[in-house]
């Protein structure tokens, strides 16, 4: 079979075609393949169209016998549905797709984007915080994106109210991304409408959620992977203790992103986040010559522009010889490994002791199965969203 002389050191190939772009979009949408199980599938298999071949043989050793991929149907729609809005699908590895966002290790393989597609590589910054942000918070979203525009940085954030939407409207004349937590037709909050036509007209919306997808609350710290792993840095403004934009600054972190807070009054809750983040080692700022001097060293980065897939971390080898006996217990020691709280998967397969390519192909097996859940960072929990007999 040609999937057999496939290796995962060869460089995944942006689609070429109007049917292999139907295939990738196919095989993203298909249920229980996540981005990380995208492109370990793509990796082993050397193409979308062999790897929905194998979908339903592997939904099936996952104890599922009515599993079925995307269909053909599904994919062109959403591809019209596209078009009809104005929108552009914009693939992993194609000469458009954000050089920065390349580098994460849960890259989205597609994106839709409306507006400016030359803001997509230009050097940005993404500002963050509370949705019931201060008046003086939000004038501070506003002085720092308007300087930090007119510096040269396109500003991205989430088209949150708040310090989002004060960060988006004043970075409107010099560029500024709105990364959406659903489908890029969709208003989130509906208060932003005006903003969001704005956005279209001088910025740019992006998001790799389908057409039409309306947010739910799993989909916003997988939008916040993308507003770090899209920017040179992240700025906090106002954030909780437990919020939204501290798990961006989290991400941002382990993105290997610089982290920025703007410091706020002891007993304000608003500035709980912040203060916190600065004195875990997030560097203090106050105004926009603050962050540029930061980033001077990072202004013109010459990080490798071809950067690993994603899954690099533990390629494929030769897939094992199991018996279901063996599967079944290999399921179960998983299972109980994880829970409610995130675990990496390193730390998964160390605390196994067992082969790396053994339990990723379980992993991928679970997740299709619908047992367990992949968040950004590469962590894994099991999947509570549904009750099942034990």
């Amino acid at each position: 079979m040609a999937d057999k002389d496939f290796s995962s050191t060869h460089p995944l190939l942006p689609p070429t075609s109007e049917d292999e772009r139907v295939f990738w979009l196919r095989l993203l949408r298909s249920r229980r393949v996540g981005v990380t199980t995208f492109f370990r599938l793509m990796s082993e298999h050397g193409s979308a169209q062999v790897a929905l071949g194998h979908l339903p043989f592997l939904a099936k050793e996952a104890g599922l016998t009515d599993y079925e991929p995307a269909t053909r149907e599904t994919a062109l729609r959403e591809l019209d549905r596209g078009r009809k809005l104005g929108a552009s699908l914009v693939a992993y590895g194609e000469p458009d797709y954000p050089t920065r966002l390349k580098e994460i290790s849960d890259a989205p393989p597609l994106l839709w984007i409306k507006g400016r597609q030359d803001l997509l590589n230009a050097p940005s910054l993404s500002i963050v915080g509370a949705r019931n942000a201060s008046s003086l918070g939000r004038r501070m979203a506003e002085a720092l994106s308007r300087d930090l525009g007119a510096a040269g940085y396109v500003i991205i954030s989430g088209l949150a109210r708040g310090i989002d939407a004060s960060a988006h409207k004043a970075a409107l004349s010099s560029g500024t991304i709105a990364v959406n937590a659903g489908g890029v037709d969709h208003i989130y909050p509906s208060e932003n409408t005006q903003l969001y036509n704005d956005i279209i007209k001088q910025g740019l919306i992006l998001s790799e959620c389908p057409i039409g997808q309306t947010p739910q609350t799993r989909h916003f710290p997988q939008r916040n992977r993308i507003i770090s792993g899209m920017s040179q840095a992240t700025i906090v403004i106002e954030a909780a203790s437990k919020s939204g934009s501290l798990i961006t600054a989290k991400t941002a972190l382990d993105q290997g992103r610089d982290i920025c807070a703007v410091p706020g009054h002891p007993f304000d809750a608003r500035a709980s986040g912040c203060n916190h983040l600065i004195r875990d080692g997030a560097t203090l700022i106050r105004s926009a010559e603050d962050v540029i001097e930061i980033l001077r060293p990072i202004a013109n980065p010459t990080h490798n522009t071809q950067p690993k897939l994603p899954l690099d971390e533990h390629p494929p080898k030769q897939k094992d010889k199991r018996s279901r006996q063996d599967t079944f217990r290999l399921h179960q020691q998983i299972l109980n490994c994880l829970g409610p709280s995130p675990v990496s998967e390193d730390q998964l397969i160390r605390d196994l002791g067992k082969n790396s390519s053994q339990v990723i192909s379980v992993l991928t097996e679970l997740e299709i199965e619908g047992r367990i859940d992949r968040l950004p960072g590469g962590m894994l929990t099991l999947d509570t969203s549904t009750s099942r007999p034990q």
